[in-house]
């Protein structure tokens, strides 16, 4: 079993009109074994922009931690916030630095620029950009998500319609994943606050 399976997890996030949308499932295993039902796996960077990070659990901590303390000390020094492009670029560089001792987690980044644009991207361990216009997805369930995407997602989405969107799409592909699930957090981004909703999913 590779690294990044250990633990299990599903991040997938997607966009919508002047909205963006992100989402995990909140279990931490031991390969099969279930340890935790609330493992925090996505992350605040800024008032509109957030990390999620599927991987190995050790790592998740240590660069949620690090991805913090980057992100203040560029507000410190810019006297602004970081737009998400660029947190995706610093997230990417900071991979990239250790790419011969690589992190075994494969961030999602989401979030709405300066003109309320949505803004998502994933990225390998290393940190190889894959900016996209309509979703992304990692950790386990990254197959299931794919096909479910794939079918629900439609162009322009409104907020609530977003959130139904990538629900749905979450809690099917975690039903057929015995690594991810046991319940689930969705952040939806707009242009006015961030709505935070928990999914009660299966729990066997």
């Amino acid at each position: 079993m590779s690294a990044l399976e250990y633990n299990g997890g599903a991040i997938v996030a997607m966009a919508g009109k002047n909205c963006v949308a992100i989402a995990a499932d909140k279990r931490l295993g031991v390969q099969l074994m279930t340890v935790s039902m609330d493992f925090q796996k996505i992350f605040q960077a800024t008032d509109k922009s957030f990390i999620g990070l599927p991987g190995l659990a050790t790592d998740v901590q240590t660069l949620s931690e690090l991805f913090r303390f980057k992100t203040n000390m560029y507000k410190l020094r810019e006297e602004r916030e970081i737009e998400p492009r660029t947190l995706a670029h610093m997230v990417s560089s900071t991979l990239y630095e250790r790419r011969f001792s690589y992190y075994f987690a494969e961030p999602v980044i989401a979030g709405l620029d300066k003109n309320n644009q949505p803004f998502i991207c994933s990225m390998d361990l290393i940190g190889c950009i894959n900016f996209a216009k309509d979703f992304v997805v990692s950790g386990t369930s990254s197959r299931s998500l794919y096909g479910m995407c794939e079918s629900l997602w439609e162009p322009d989405l409104e907020p609530e319609d977003l959130f139904e969107t990538i629900s749905q799409s979450l809690l099917n592909a975690v039903d057929r994943d015995c690594l991810a699930g046991w319940g689930a957090v969705v952040h939806v981004i707009t242009p006015e606050r961030v709505i935070t909703r928990h999914l009660k999913t299966r729990m066997d």
